[in-house]
């Protein structure tokens, strides 16, 4: 799924490369990141649900975002980054892998979008730059330093600000599907998961607390053969979550 980025401390090359060689067909909704291309409505829906509960938007409106900043950690070849854009935000993503980066500039400048990649991970933000919306999809779960990532989120996000973020829950569920069917099958490329990298949503609002965050909204995400990827009740296969400065 989406790439691991990192702080430098926490970057892991071997998942970095994984995905690097990904980022040739990152948009054909057919090939390696067809997953992706699935996932990104319920994320998109749910990230617009937020936007507007937080900012008091209207949820009929084409741009809640005008006038607003949004950083996308780990953002691949621009998949988010390019709807967050066309909501209205000055748009920044970063990827640790550079092949993610150059094909993600591309697309955005074919599409007429102004968006800023940048490779990398959060340590290579400066210290003033400050987001108003964070975004971090199937991310963390890649990263060999946990904590120190997440404080690399945090420090990345404005006062007042809303962090999204999703990744795969641990449990037998989401060892079945995502490793078992979804890899074994060839639905997601071999080797993108180590079950047990994955994090608890407990977990998750714990390293989001020690880093002076706060989650305030926590929904699953749920798969039927009859209507693909949805927003649920569940979270035993994977979740999303939003947070703010506690």
């Amino acid at each position: 799924m989406d790439s691991a980025t990192v702080t430098t401390q926490t970057i892991d090359p071997r998942e970095a490369a994984h995905f690097g060689r990904m980022a040739a067909d990152w948009w054909d909704p057919k090939g390696s990141s067809a997953m992706l291309h699935k996932l990104n409505p319920p994320r998109l829906a749910y990230i617009r649900e937020q936007i507007d509960a937080h900012w008091g938007g209207d949820a009929q409106g084409f741009a809640p975002l005008v006038g607003r900043s949004a950083l996308d950690i780990g953002c691949g070849a621009g998949l988010l980054c390019e709807p967050l854009a066309r909501l209205g935000a000055q748009v920044m993503g970063i990827d640790a892998a550079p092949e993610n980066i150059v094909v993600a500039d591309q697309h955005a400048r074919g599409g007429g979008l102004d968006i800023a990649y940048r490779a990398g991970g959060v340590a290579a933000l400066a210290a003033d730059e400050r987001f108003d919306l964070v975004t971090c999809m199937e991310v963390i779960e890649h990263v060999v330093d946990r904590p120190a990532f997440i404080r690399g989120v945090a420090g990345a996000l404005a006062d007042g600000g809303l962090l999204v973020m999703s990744t795969p829950n641990r449990t037998a569920v989401s060892r079945v599907a995502m490793i078992a069917v979804a890899e074994g099958t060839g639905l997601i490329p071999r080797g993108t998961h180590d079950w047990h990298r994955f994090l608890t949503p407990d977990e998750l609002t714990a390293l989001l607390a020690d880093a002076g965050l706060r989650v305030i909204d926590v929904r699953g995400l749920v798969v039927s053969p009859a209507t693909g990827f949805a927003l649920g009740a569940s979270t035993a296969l994977d979740y999303l979550l939003t947070a703010t400065r506690a």
